[in-house]
């Protein structure tokens, strides 16, 4: 019989779609006997709830493990109703979303609990860039368990009871849970594993909800509500103040002021998540150097190019690539990182993030609003890597190095006085926006109170873009 209503693995599912809108599939479904266990207690469902249902009224697949019912650990039956859901999400083509508390693989049966893991990971490659795979981690997510997040799109993690990890903390040489938790929801939060915790299980699954409303059905289809009442001119008067806290700046552009920012505990210096404008979602990108506590009180960040930004970046823009989610960049960049770690991947990083924009053809809009300096500024959505439209605030400054750096160089041997007329001429001539828009790098030069105007209007022109690609499989090296 189903557990459906008597167990939290059962709740939350309910609390999670539509009322009345869950079908339950393979309810009847039992673990097998094994070599080791010839005559098992009754176990419903053989310990996952498995079925479809509506999130406002749009169709999803959905299944959460029981921690009371063999520790909701993944036996064969167990994993093939996992699978049985992708394979209907691949006919139908709707979202996938997985609720986990599980001991880990059911040792007793072996090679066959450990070959349905297998197809479960082969099922959720495939549907990869097919439709959105969103996994909550609600208990226990260890060893194999835990690359079932990994290759989701989206992770949430209950604040309080989650635990996700390959190797638990006290196997870890030299550690122990108490000193350090690498377990927890909030070290896996600052590692960037997850995207959104929250600490009330109830929180947890509206923030599903939530996200799931702005993401399209799959590849195919749109993430579209309808026009929004929101007036598509409305100015922002403190835009400009909302320079450095890019998150600020995105919810003034957004309708009704909701952006849902992902992964924010890792790479702060760099924004990603999804807004709406006009009723349609878009991915947004932001490179930021001040966080806004919510007492008020800022946090200064460097606006450089590092690699947990690159790679946080990367991932988000191919996400909105592969569900043609239009895609939004806000531009405040002055270099590289250069602290110690960068010689051991920042390359690869910026090359991963360049060739993610590069290769994107949802259409592109691009917002200078500060500093735009060296080749770090290319690999945020330039126009040289295609943008199909890019704005710059007014005292924005773009160019290949400031005006003081320029001078320094020009003018070596110089006295400090000839230094700083010529690093005032530079950034005039060189590294202004007007003198970007005067060689057509810039489409146009905006009041930062009127970015949501110009925005809401590129979007719209763009929204017949087609771009022919290449025929090919895919890149070689990245």
């Amino acid at each position: 019989m189903s557990n459906l209503t008597n167990s939290s693995a059962g709740k939350r599912i309910l609390s999670l779609l539509d009322e009345n809108s869950f079908v339950e599939i393979g309810a009847s479904v039992q673990a097998k006997s094994t070599d080791f266990i010839t005559k098992r207690a009754d176990a419903p469902g053989d310990g996952v709830i498995a079925g479809y249902g509506a999130i406002d009224g749009n169709l999803v697949y959905v299944y959460s493990q029981d921690a009371k019912v063999l520790g909701g650990s993944l036996g064969e039956m167990h994993a093939r109703k996992i699978i049985r859901l992708y394979d209907l999400a691949m006919k139908t083509g709707a979202p996938v979303i997985g609720f986990l508390d599980s001991t880990g693989i059911r040792i007793e049966e072996s090679v066959d609990a450990l070959y349905g893991l297998g197809r479960i990971y082969a099922k959720q490659t495939e549907l990869s860039g097919v439709v959105p795979q969103i996994t909550a981690v609600f208990g226990n997510c260890g060893g194999g368990l835990a690359v079932i997040p990994e290759l989701s799109d989206f992770v949430f993690m209950d604040g309080k009871k989650g635990k996700l990890f390959i190797s638990s903390p006290d196997s870890i040489k030299g550690n122990y849970e108490e000193k350090v938790d690498t377990s927890s929801a909030q070290y896996q939060f600052e590692a960037g594993n997850v995207d959104i915790v929250e600490e009330d299980e109830d929180k947890l699954i509206a923030r599903i909800r939530e996200l799931v409303t702005f993401l399209p059905e799959n590849y195919e289809s749109e993430a579209y509500i309808g026009e929004s009442e929101d007036d598509l001119n409305r100015s922002s008067a403190d835009m400009k103040q909302c320079a450095g806290d890019t998150v600020l700046a995105l919810q003034r552009i957004a309708d009704g002021n909701k952006f849902i920012e992902l992964r924010s505990a890792y790479a702060k210096n760099m924004v990603v998540g999804f807004l709406r404008i006009n009723g349609t979602t878009i991915g947004a990108v932001a490179n930021r150097s001040q966080v806004t506590g919510s007492d008020g009180k800022t946090e200064d960040l460097k606006n450089v190019l590092n690699i947990k930004g690159c790679n946080k970046a990367a991932k988000f823009v191919k996400f909105c690539d592969a569900f043609n989610i239009p895609i939004l960049t806000l531009t405040n960049v002055k270099g590289y990182c250069n602290c110690a770690h960068a010689p051991l991947g920042l390359a690869s990083a910026v090359a991963r993030l360049t060739a993610a924009f590069a290769s994107a053809t949802v259409p592109k809009v691009n917002v200078i609003t500060c500093e735009a300096f060296t080749t770090a500024a290319l690999a945020m959505n330039s126009k040289s890597l295609g943008a199909d439209f890019t704005y710059c605030w007014k005292d924005a400054k773009i160019g290949a190095i400031d005006g003081r750096h320029a001078a320094e160089i020009l003018c070596d041997g110089e006295s400090n006085d000839v230094i700083s007329k010529k690093a005032e001429e530079y950034d005039k001539l060189q590294a202004s926006s007007a003198s970007a828009a005067a060689r057509g790098i810039v489409d146009t030069v905006i009041e930062p109170e009127d970015t949501r105007k110009y925005v809401a209007g590129a979007f719209e022109m763009l929204y017949s873009k087609d771009t022919a690609v290449p025929d090919k499989k895919h890149s070689a090296n990245i």
